[in-house]
């Protein structure tokens, strides 16, 4: 099984595209990080590469990000939905070094089940907090198994890691962020609160030290699944969204299309009726966007697509 997709593009052009390799469909027991590259913009790609394996511990939740100081491949996931970790690449994914623990000053003694993403993680380009990496999270607390969002991040290429602020709602869950025109942060959630069928956003003003109180966002439907968000442009102030937009099953895959940093969403582009339900994207040097989505015929799991979307139709007309 191959499920929990991201992707990112390095500096010289290549896709990297994770995810998590698994014995079944369960979330937990022997699961690895594994990966493939493409050098010529998804039309082909490498053989399966394990980035990550530790026996029969569940390695997931796979946030890449490119250091644009370094140039640096940055992965950070989980092991066993219990600690943190940083895989570190300096040569564009060919080579990884082991696996550092960072959860010391990032998990709270009463925090319980931690995890990374699953998506990209972003670095920040506003002149405040210019290239500080933001990973987006969730946990849970000691004895509450409600979920609740929140990020951490890095001033120093990775080196340390601070925990940024928790969103003040329970829950949410599984989150993907984006930088906004003004260097505010947009958190967008999955939501396990049904009052209404539809994610969660919360706004960050300071980096993602502190975040407002979670609000619906009634333009973006879901069946309580992940989503990928990601910007696109400054001028218009383009935001992407992909989630399977159904309210109640894992299907319809949809790209959803703001030109105002997410106030609104007036355009959406059905990537793909059926079952569908985790996903990723990045923006190709041609202006398309690729994304990796898992999907099948009888679940959405039987394997992870790849579909295009091409920039004159993002583009606002």
């Amino acid at each position: 099984m191959y499920r929990i997709p991201s992707i990112i593009i390095t500096p010289g052009g290549k896709l990297l595209a994770f995810c998590e390799g698994r014995n079944n469909l369960m979330d937990n027991g022997d699961i690895d990080v594994v990966m493939k590259t493409s050098a010529d913009s998804g039309k082909t790609w490498s053989a399966l590469k394990i980035v990550w394996d530790n026996a029969n511990n569940t390695c997931g939740n796979a946030c890449p990000v490119v250091d644009s100081q370094t140039g640096d491949i940055l992965v950070v996931a989980t092991l066993n939905n219990d600690r943190v970790f940083l895989l570190r690449s300096t040569d564009e994914g060919n080579t990884w070094q082991p696996p550092q623990d960072i959860t010391a000053g990032i998990k709270p003694a009463n925090w319980n089940w931690y995890a990374t993403g699953p998506v990209q993680a972003i670095q920040l380009y506003s002149e405040r907090y210019k290239n500080r990496i933001v990973v987006p999270c969730n946990h849970t607390l000691a004895g509450v198994g409600k979920h609740i969002s929140h990020i951490i991040f890095s001033d120093d290429s990775g080196k340390t890691w601070q925990l940024g602020g928790s969103v003040p709602n329970e829950n949410t869950d599984e989150c993907t962020v984006a930088e906004l025109s003004n260097g505010d942060l947009l958190l967008n959630m999955r939501s396990s609160d049904r009052h209404m069928p539809n994610r969660k956003t919360s706004i960050s003003t300071n980096g993602g030290l502190t975040f407002a109180a979670a609000v619906y966002d009634s333009a973006l439907v879901e069946p309580v699944c992940q989503g990928a968000l990601l910007r696109y442009a400054t001028s218009p102030k383009t935001l992407l969204f992909i989630n399977p937009a159904h309210k109640r099953l894992r299907k319809n895959l949809s790209l959803s299309i703001s030109y105002n940093d997410g106030v609104t969403w007036p355009k959406r582009v059905v990537i793909h009726k059926g079952k569908s339900a985790y996903s990723g994207m990045a923006v190709l040097p041609n202006g398309n966007v690729i994304c990796i989505y898992e999907t099948g015929k009888l679940w959405p799991y039987s394997g992870i697509a790849v579909a295009f979307i091409q920039g004159n139709v993002i583009k606002q007309q």
